[in-house]
């Protein structure tokens, strides 16, 4: 593949860096930081779904379970790819010596995929299932719900394990990135690279895109609702409106995240004259781009579980307490105008 493949391994490109430029770049404090703060933040996430499960609604209990798959999968992420990245920092050892066979380096590349397609994808499945919750309530068996929520997890991390395989497969390759900490798809030129880094860009995108359109076909449908009909549904649709919230802020997280990373790397790849040499190295400036944006999208896996917490009502009602005050006043108001009706 590279000049240098048949020695060192498939997975290895050139990369002129220094143990100093290293050092500066990778700070294993941060490293360990951000890591800890993330696992607890989907720890406490975790902890707060399972007490909101009980009791809760089909609709709801759906929800809450694609919630649960959305967190669990971030949480690890943060597990597998920070214990990597983590002692990579602390080591500093050389990827070559240590994984001369590109293994480890193979299944870095195949989880950083997985993990990251499947936020988009889960995103997209939540938005649809909302969608139809919304504007279809009665297309689907209420008994079937959870049960079928669990089934879409699962499908939805198959389909992204599947894409992440290819690699391995033929499709593309994993290799050693800057500052030779982590391991990514290549953005060469090579066409197996070009069309499964279009592949995760659309996919991505095509994720972001469908969210969008759902989650606003569904806002502006809960809109229709509120000022269309009486007061005596009040409470259920407080509790789709709350769910809405916290779907708009898991799409706008993962948009602001992930969307420029995708598109950066549909850029790459098609970028005439490429951006990668026939040697297989990368400019510096295209080098750290890449790793400012996977930087970037790291934040979704931290910053997702703040907003199921603090998007819930019990948080809202704090900081704004007439709204329970007013919710209180509206679901009583059916059994008022019921008894004077009686009377």
């Amino acid at each position: 593949m590279w000049p240098n493949a048949s020695s060192l391994g498939p997975c290895f490109r050139p990369m002129n860096i220094t143990l100093d430029e290293r050092r500066l770049i990778a700070s294993p404090w941060f490293a360990a930081s951000f890591c800890l703060v993330g696992l607890a933040s989907n720890l406490l996430a975790l902890s707060v779904l399972m007490g909101a499960r009980q009791g809760s609604s089909q609709s709801r209990s759906s929800f809450l379970t694609f919630l649960c798959g959305l967190v669990l999968t971030d949480f690890m992420g943060l597990l597998v790819t920070g214990a990597i990245v983590v002692t990579q920092h602390f080591v500093l050892f050389e990827w070559q010596a240590v994984d001369p066979g590109c293994s480890l380096c193979h299944f870095m590349g195949v989880i950083m995929v997985f993990f990251g397609l499947c936020p988009l994808l889960l995103g997209a499945a939540m938005a649809s299932e909302r969608f139809l919750g919304i504007t279809r309530p009665f297309s689907r068996p209420a008994t079937a719900s959870q049960r079928r929520a669990w089934t879409t997890v699962g499908l939805v991390w198959a389909s992204a394990l599947a894409l992440g395989l290819l690699p391995l497969l033929g499709v593309g390759h994993y290799t050693v990135q800057y500052p030779g900490s982590w391991c990514f798809l290549t953005l060469g030129t090579d066409p197996g690279d070009v069309a499964f880094g279009l592949l995760f860009a659309l996919l991505g995108s095509i994720s972001v895109g469908m969210s969008f359109l759902l989650n606003t076909i569904s806002v502006a449908t809960l809109c229709h609702v509120y000022h269309g009909q009486a007061t005596a549904q009040q409470r259920p649709r407080d509790c789709e409106v709350e769910m809405m919230v916290q779907l708009m802020g898991i799409m706008v997280v993962a948009s602001i995240c992930w969307m420029p990373l995708l598109v950066f790397i549909a850029q790459t790849v098609l970028r005439s004259p490429p951006a990668m040499s026939p040697t297989g190295q990368l400019s510096r400036p295209t080098e750290r781009q890449l790793l400012i944006y996977l930087r970037v999208a790291t934040w979704n896996q931290i910053l997702d579980p703040w907003v199921y917490i603090l998007f819930r009502r019990a948080v809202i009602q704090r900081f704004y307490p007439r709204l329970s005050t007013r919710s209180r006043s509206l679901s009583l108001q059916p059994q008022l105008t019921r008894r004077s009706t009686i009377h």
